[in-house]
C-alpha cells in the first residue's frame, strides 16, 4: 500500500493527520522543506507542475527525470532519507497545450504522463479540466473524466512496462488554475456536494469502461474548492461552516480525501481546520517562494548598509529589470498603472517573481549578494530591523546570523505551520530550531485538533 493510502486510512480512522505538498523547484525552498520535514517527521511530498517540468523541459528547463535527480541530489546532500521522499506531478494533462486541438493536446499529455511515471513520480494529479481549441467551455464532466481515464491508462501501462510500483491518482473538475492567483473580486464559491458526487460518478464510469478497476482503487483524492484562495493582494480564508456539507460528503468515502489547492497564506488555525475537515492534502507554493523573496530583499537591504555601493548586488533592481525585459510570466496577470505594476512585480502575494530567480542576471545578483555577506555574522541591529522574525532564534543561539541560514529559517516558518497542521499530535512539541510557539499556534492545536 502506498504511504499516501496509509495516511488516508489513518485520517479516516480519526487521526488528525494530513500531508502538505510543496510545489516548487527552488533549491532554497526545497532545502528549507527538508529541514522542516526532518524536524517534524513523516513523509515529504514535493510536486512539479506541468508548466514547470515536462518532456520538453518546461520553464525550468528540466524534464521529469531531471527533476527527480535534482530533488534526490538535494535530499542526499541534506541528509534527508530517500524513503521519506514522495514525488508528485501536479496539473498533468493538456494544460500547456490548450491552444491546440484536443487530439494533439492529449497526445502531448499522454507523453507527459508517461515521462512522469517512468521517471519515478508516484502521485499523479490528472487535470483535464481545461478546454482545448474547439472544446465547449466549460468542459462537461464526462469529457473531463474520459480524458482523465485515458491518461490513467497511459500511466498504468508505463508503470507496468518499467516494473515500477503503480502510481496513486488525484482527480477533479473544479480545479484552481496552476499557481493560484484567481481574482477574488467576484467572491469564491465552495464546491457543492452534488458537484463532487457528479465528478466521482463520471470518473468511476470512465475508469470502469476501460477496465481500470485496480487504478480506481488508487484514486486517493478529489480536487475541489473548499473556499480558500488568494490573488495579488487578498486572501480568502477558510470558513468551516461554508464547507460543512462538502466535508460530510467525503467523510462517507473512506478511501478518499480532498486535495486543497491555493492554501497559501491561510492562518495556521485554518490549516488545522482544513485537515480536520478532510481537506487532508494541502498544496503550498507561492507563499514559500514569497518568503524567499522577502528574505532576499531583506538581505539586500542589509547588504546596502554594509557594502560599498560599487560592490553591491542591487538585487531588487536587477530582478525588476529582468521582469521588464521578459514580461511573459506576469504581463497577463497584473493590471494597473505603471506604479501599481511596479508594486505588484515586487510584492504581490501571487509572487510572479518566482519565475525569474533562475534568469542568469538575477542568479548572478543573488550569488553576489550572498558572496558579499558570506562568512560574517550579520549585525543584530540589522537583523532586528530587516528580519525581526529571525531575531529571537538568533538571540537564543539556535540560528546563526548568516545569510543562508536566515533565508531558510524564514521559509521554514511558513512550512512549519503546514507541518503542525498535518501532524497535530506534535503541534507545539516539535518546531524548527529557535521558533517559539505563537499565540495563534497554541489555541489552534487545542481548539481544532
Amino acid at each position: 500500500m502506498s504511504p499516501l493510502q496509509t495516511m488516508i486510512r489513518e485520517h479516516h480512522a480519526g487521526a488528525p493527520v494530513g500531508l502538505y505538498s510543496v510545489c516548487c523547484s527552488n533549491e532554497q525552498v526545497l532545502l528549507a522543506s527538508m529541514s522542516v520535514a526532518l524536524e517534524y517527521g513523516g513523509a515529504m511530498l514535493v510536486e512539479a507542475t506541468s508548466n514547470q517540468v515536462d518532456q520538453f523541459g518546461g520553464y525550468t528547463g528540466m524534464t521529469p527525470a531531471d527533476y527527480i535527480a535534482y530533488v534526490r541530489d538535494l535530499a542526499d546532500g541534506a541528509g534527508f532519507p530517500r524513503d521519506r521522499l514522495i514525488l508528485g506531478g501536479d496539473h498533468l494533462g493538456p494544460n500547456t497545450w490548450q491552444h491546440l486541438p484536443p487530439g494533439l493536446a492529449m497526445a502531448n499529455a499522454c507523453d507527459l504522463i508517461a515521462a512522469y511515471v517512468l521517471a519515478g513520480f508516484h502521485k499523479i494529479h490528472i487535470d483535464c479540466s481545461m478546454a482545448c481549441a474547439g472544446d465547449p467551455v466549460p468542459l462537461p464532466d464526462d469529457i473531463v473524466a474520459s480524458r482523465s481515464a485515458d491518461l490513467a491508462q497511459v500511466a498504468e501501462d508505463a508503470a507496468a512496462r518499467a516494473g515500477l510500483p503503480p502510481p496513486v491518482y488525484v482527480i477533479g473538475t473544479e480545479v484552481p488554475i496552476p499557481g493560484g492567483e484567481a481574482s477574488l473580486a467576484d467572491g469564491l464559491q465552495v464546491t457543492r456536494p452534488e458537484a463532487a458526487a457528479a465528478t466521482l460518478e463520471a470518473h468511476t464510469r470512465a475508469f470502469a469502461s476501460r477496465g481500470l478497476h485496480a487504478a480506481w482503487e488508487r484514486v486517493i483524492a478529489l480536487v475541489v474548492q473548499p473556499g480558500v484562495d488568494f490573488d495579488h493582494s487578498t486572501v480568502h480564508h477558510y470558513a468551516p461552516a461554508d464547507a460543512a456539507e462538502l466535508s460530510a460528503f467525503i467523510g462517507r468515502h473512506p478511501g478518499l480525501v480532498y486535495e486543497a489547492h491555493s492554501t497559501d497564506y491561510q492562518t495556521e488555525r485554518a490549516l488545522h481546520a482544513l485537515v480536520r475537515d478532510h481537506f487532508a492534502i494541502l498544496k503550498v507554493g507561492p507563499a514559500a517562494t514569497n518568503a524567499l523573496r522577502e528574505a532576499s530583499f531583506a538581505l539586500a537591504a542589509i547588504e546596502d548598509a554594509l557594502v560599498p555601493v560599487e560592490r553591491r548586488s542591487h538585487l531588487a533592481d536587477v530582478l525588476e529589470r529582468s521582469m521588464l525585459e521578459q514580461p511573459r510570466h506576469w504581463q497577463k496577470h497584473y493590471r494597473g498603472t505603471p506604479d501599481e505594476l511596479r508594486m505588484l512585480r515586487r510584492y504581490a502575494l501571487s509572487d510572479r517573481s518566482r519565475y525569474y530567480w533562475g534568469e542568469p542576471a538575477v542568479a548572478r545578483a543573488l550569488d553576489r549578494m550572498h558572496a558579499n555577506l558570506a562568512g560574517m555574522d550579520l549585525p543584530l541591529p540589522l537583523v532586528s530591523q530587516h528580519l525581526p522574525e529571525q531575531l529571537a532564534a538568533v538571540l537564543d543561539g539556535t540560528l546563526p546570523a548568516r545569510a543562508t541560514d536566515l533565508v531558510r529559517h524564514k521559509i521554514g516558518l511558513v512550512l512549519a505551520r503546514y507541518a503542525r497542521a498535518c501532524h497535530a499530535n506534535t503541534a507545539g512539541a516539535a518546531r524548527p530550531a529557535g521558533v517559539a510557539q505563537t499565540a495563534e499556534q497554541a489555541p489552534a492545536a487545542e481548539a481544532v485538533c
